[in-house]
């Protein structure tokens, strides 16, 4: 019996300890990934929540004069009732907003209490106790709750209330104070980008009013961008402040936010005409004006850049999450296979199908882990069907590409109709997890989304993964083998239909879980393999046929040459851009950019 080196056996030892660790760390991360983001958003939302529960409840009295006015509420004169609405929606006081909007819709009361006193309350919901009608009062300033002598909210029938109504008149002159103060009260919503979009919005309406709100909101907000959003809006406001200093001091710093909303306002304060009139009186403001457009717009310029790379490194990725199973299915084994972006559909219907599972069939708080079975799912999915046709019908047309090309051919159109026929020709849709929702913004101006950002880093794994099959395992080895010398590699007892058919498999499985990727950015349909199939080929010919760092660099290439031509020349041309790029490569270099070693050569 033969004996193993004790080298081989320090090798096997540590291969084995490699896989364990492996296999305990994905398992770790797909437990503690999802745990921990929930846990760091919970204490997120309760920050912000205990925020904004202060600013619900308030819990100051009212002054003097707008008790006073609350009061005047109760008059029967439309005049006194209007002039008192007018007075109380000068005062931009956020506790008033439950004021107007329950006079709005006919929620404001008059109580006369048991001693005779009348008073202005907010009712609450009408509730019903045998033949009464009980409404749950609340005080008129800041909604706060009435209570009783136990303590328990107070509730009254509805009859011992008088409703304070409102004409159609009265409702027109309260929307715009309900409006405002709704904008200023999101300044502190939970949520960061209602308070973000609550910062825009007063900023384009540039009430100066909105000043010390805006300020006060500043300096509570921790968030790096939201501050950013209310400076800039506060800026903005002061760019119609009758002091030309303020002015001027706001156009500097806008420029310097480089803040591409304010450039309407800058140019309006910059712009004369030839004799010399129009834009701002003041002369230095005008040229502070001009001065923040320049750096405005070269900062547009610069953050277009950034996001120009950024796309193509996330079309690359896609693209190369396609043509690695291309560059194994075509490069190694020389299969020309048409069907490849239908087994990338595959995979995307493989996600449509998971996440339909998950929703039918699992409590609605586990939806979010429906993508983390998806992409094991995609995977087996295009794999089999890959397996499927490689033992039905490519492994009789080896050498032979036209006919391989052609049976494809003919295969992808089965799979389209079959997919048609069972989820219709209609596109489905696939909904993103809460943690690949979103995005994050790095740069003003550029924002960068989760989804994309996860495509990336799948990419990357996938050619660790390829890298590691094909170049640090046995049956990497024995594919390699196969590919260089199949005559050699048989008479060694390497079982080559095997080595093919798995090679074939793992190929479709790598084209699969682009289709799970793929799911989370565009629409899912039946078409969706041909958009991506050309490039694929593009990439893998241009790279070098079965060259893996050759498909990397050639996916990095055509998918940023895609996405600098798109802007000036359109999506089509660009793509014929790029094919009389790639066509000018190959008669230059014409095994690609890297040098072709493979079966081909030994036909």
């Amino acid at each position: 019996m033969a004996t193993i080196p004790a080298g081989r056996k320090k090798k096997q030892k540590h291969g084995i300890a490699c896989r364990w660790a492996f296999i305990w760390g994905l398992g770790l991360l797909l437990i503690l990934i999802p745990n921990g983001l929930g846990g760091w958003l919970q204490r997120v939302e309760g920050a912000e929540g205990e925020l904004t529960s202060k600013m619900a409840t308030g819990g100051s009295a009212p002054g003097a004069e707008i008790s006073q006015e609350i009061a005047a509420l109760a008059s029967q004169d439309a005049a006194t009732l209007e002039a008192a609405v007018l007075a109380l929606g000068k005062r931009n006081d956020l506790q008033l907003l439950p004021l107007f909007i329950a006079l709005r819709e006919g929620g404001l009361y008059v109580w006369k209490s048991a001693d005779g006193g009348s008073q202005i309350v907010i009712g609450g919901e009408i509730l019903t106790q045998g033949e009464t009608k009980i409404v749950p009062l609340f005080s008129a300033y800041g909604k706060q709750p009435l209570l009783d002598a136990k303590g328990q909210i107070l509730q009254v029938p509805l009859t011992e209330l008088k409703e304070i109504q409102a004409n159609r008149n009265l409702r027109k002159i309260i929307k715009p104070f309900i409006d405002d103060l709704t904008n200023r009260l999101s300044l502190f919503s939970p949520d960061s980008s209602t308070r973000r979009a609550s910062a825009i919005k007063l900023g384009q309406m540039g009430d100066p009013a909105s000043i010390p709100l805006l300020t006060e909101a500043l300096a509570a907000e921790s968030d790096r961008w939201n501050r950013y959003a209310i400076e800039a809006a506060i800026q903005l406001i002061k760019l119609t402040d009758a002091d030309p200093t303020v002015r001027r001091t706001a156009a500097r710093r806008l420029g310097e936010l480089g803040v591409e909303e304010a450039i309407p306002g800058l140019q309006k304060l910059q712009d004369t005409t030839p004799d010399g009139s129009g834009g701002d009186p003041d002369p230095t403001v005008r040229e502070a004006a001009g001065q923040a457009i320049k750096k405005i717009e070269n900062w547009a310029i610069f953050t277009r850049v950034v996001e120009t790379l950024f796309r193509g490194i996330s079309l690359s990725s896609i693209l190369l999450l396609m043509a690695l199973g291309l560059a194994i299915v075509f490069g190694l084994m020389g299969v020309i296979n048409m069907a490849h972006g239908e087994l990338m559909m595959l995979g995307a219907y493989a996600t449509y199908v998971m996440q339909q599972w998950f929703v039918n069939s699992l409590p609605a708080s586990l939806f979010n882990y429906y993508f983390l079975l998806a992409l094991p799912f995609s995977f087996v999915v295009a794999s089999g069907m890959g397996l499927l046709l490689e033992r039905c019908l490519i492994r009789f047309l080896y050498g032979r590409p036209l006919e391989t090309l052609l049976a494809t051919w003919g295969v992808s159109l089965i799979l389209q109709q079959a997919v048609r026929q069972i989820f219709g020709a209609a596109n489905v849709s696939v909904v993103s997890p809460n943690w690949l929702s979103g995005g994050i913004q790095i740069l003003v101006g550029v924002y960068l989304p989760y989804n994309r950002l996860f495509i990336i880093g799948l990419a990357v794994v996938c050619v660790i993964i390829t890298y590691a099959v094909l170049f640090r395992s046995n049956i990497g080895l024995k594919i390699r083998a196969v590919t260089q010398n199949r005559s050699m590699s048989s008479c060694l007892g390497i079982a080559t239909r095997k080595i093919d058919a798995w090679t074939f498999g793992f190929g479709a499985g790598m084209a699969g879980l682009a289709g799970c990727a793929l799911s989370q950015i565009g629409n899912v349909g039946p078409d969706l393999g041909q958009t991506y199939v050309v490039d694929s080929f593009m990439v893998v010919v241009t790279g070098g046929v079965g060259k893996l760092a050759g498909s990397i660099l050639a996916a990095l290439g055509i998918g940023s040459l895609n996405k600098i031509f798109e802007p000036s020349l359109g999506s089509v041309f660009s793509k014929v851009a790029i094919l009389i790029l790639v066509i000018l490569l190959l008669q230059a270099k014409p095994s690609g950019l890297f040098a072709l070693k493979g079966r081909s050569i030994e036909n």
